[in-house]
């Protein structure tokens, strides 16, 4: 619990650490530097060491947002996820663009920080269509809106570690996937329709991969959803201390169809609650961890050295 404490205490710190040694800001009306998110992001200075922040005046951003890989240790920060919107409607059926072109902000750079801000895909219900797809490595994702339906967040990069705090996702089918190691904590974890929630790559080398923590999972009543099903045979997904509603089906878990998945997925639970929470009628493969084995899950095991992550402070 200090952990957590201090966590928190850290992350909204007006101190900056490293200083910034670049701001700038994005305002619709003409009154910032830049009328555009990707104007600001295309000014700033390849591979750079410090921190560049980037201030998001409130408006609906109509925007196709890509962070190239040179750009490094940039925060993107709104003014509030209610009124700082970047929005697109590209989806995988539209010109045959795919999965993995359809998002609406695409992260390359290392250290990326986002924050106070909404991220949706427009496309309503037309096919796999990415919000927000992480590349790169050791972005923090900070008191925003994830929105979409199906594939809304894609944690692509199998080494990329991303950590995800009072966050609200929503999304119908696998809207939380890939193969990248990520930690949620606090955040409200939304289900639009009868399907599945996460649908993990993780790689069997990897100790850790999607980890709930003092998570909401939240639904309507009437809907039956998974926790996950594994895109890959290794995949790791584990909530712990969190609340599962009504709409968290019985068994828990799918198997995609494949049962060999049963002998290699990790689908693990810890000290849930909520109506979904009851694991007496779970799946016999997943499995529920001891207290023991849940006290050697710690941030600071999966992330030892998160305070030295450049997005962990805010630049502000």
């Amino acid at each position: 619990m200090k952990f957590i404490v201090g966590l928190i205490c850290i992350f909204f710190s007006i101190k900056a650490f490293p200083e910034s040694i670049y701001y700038k800001v994005v305002a619709q009306d003409g009154s910032g530097d830049y009328l555009t998110i990707q104007e600001a992001v295309n000014s700033v200075l390849v591979y750079q060491e410090q921190r560049s922040v980037i201030k998001v005046k409130p408006g609906i951003y109509r925007e196709k947002l890509v962070i190239p890989a040179a750009w490094c240790n940039i925060s993107l920060i709104g003014d509030d996820p209610v009124n700082t919107i970047i929005s697109y409607d590209d989806n995988a059926n539209k010109n045959n663009m795919g999965t993995f072109s359809s998002y609406t902000v695409l992260v390359h750079g290392d250290g990326i920080r986002l924050e106070n801000l909404t991220i949706e895909n427009a496309s309503q219900m037309q096919g796999q269509a990415v919000a927000l797809h992480l590349e790169g490595t050791e972005s923090v994702i900070i008191n925003c809106r994830l929105l979409g339906n199906q594939d809304t967040v894609f944690t692509g990069n199998k080494y990329g570690r991303f950590y995800f705090y009072n966050t609200y996702i929503e999304g119908t089918t696998d809207f939380i996937f890939g193969p990248a190691t990520c930690w949620f904590e606090h955040c409200v974890i939304h289900s639009k329709a009868d399907s599945y929630i996460t649908a993990a790559s993780t790689p069997a080398s990897h100790l850790f991969g999607y980890i709930f923590n003092e998570c909401k999972l939240t639904g309507k009543d009437n809907l039956e959803v998974y926790l996950g099903r594994p895109w890959r045979e290794a995949a790791y997904t584990l909530f712990m201390n969190c609340y599962l509603g009504k709409h968290i089906r019985p068994e828990g878990w799918h198997n995609w169809g494949n049962p060999q998945n049963e002998q290699t997925a990790r689908y693990l639970e810890y000290n849930n609650r909520g109506e979904g929470a009851d694991i007496s009628r779970r799946v016999s493969w997943a499995k529920v961890l001891t207290r023991d084995e849940a006290d050697r899950i710690k941030i600071d095991v999966v992330f030892p050295d998160l305070k030295e992550w450049s997005s962990y402070y805010s630049g502000k």
